[in-house]
């Protein structure tokens, strides 16, 4: 599966912008994908707990935004959603398109807890 190793990537991204920001921990990682990334959304939600395991990415929220196929026709200069497995462009059918989106897996944003929610000062007698 490789979706656990994809999961620690991630991780480890998320870390290094908590420790550059000094937040303690991790609330939520966001993250889009497209459906020719070969990744399995599904496999994903359930490697995310395991890999954020012992890291400031535990008990995290992971998000996922899928985002569509697109192609753009270097006949009529169209740029358009397209079938996953039909790339032709759809409106005048010409079959040497170019993948313009669709194949991502991007780090999208990174929720931080701050360091004063984290740890409250208690107040003084």
């Amino acid at each position: 599966m490789h979706e656990l190793s994809l999961c620690r990537s991630l991780i480890r991204q998320a870390s290094r912008v908590a420790a550059e920001h000094g937040a303690p921990r991790i609330r939520c990682v966001s993250v889009r994908i497209g459906p020719l990334s070969g990744v399995e959304v599904e496999l994903m939600r359930e490697a995310f707990p395991l890999a954020s395991r012992d890291t400031p990415a535990e008990g995290a929220r992971l998000e996922i935004a899928t985002s569509p196929v697109r192609v753009h026709c270097p006949r009529c200069g169209q740029e358009a959603e397209a079938r996953v497995n039909d790339l032709t462009c759809p409106r005048c059918g010409h079959w040497q398109t170019r993948l313009t989106g669709g194949d991502e897996l991007l780090l999208v944003s990174v929720d931080l807890a701050s360091p004063s929610t984290e740890f409250p000062v208690p107040s003084s007698p």
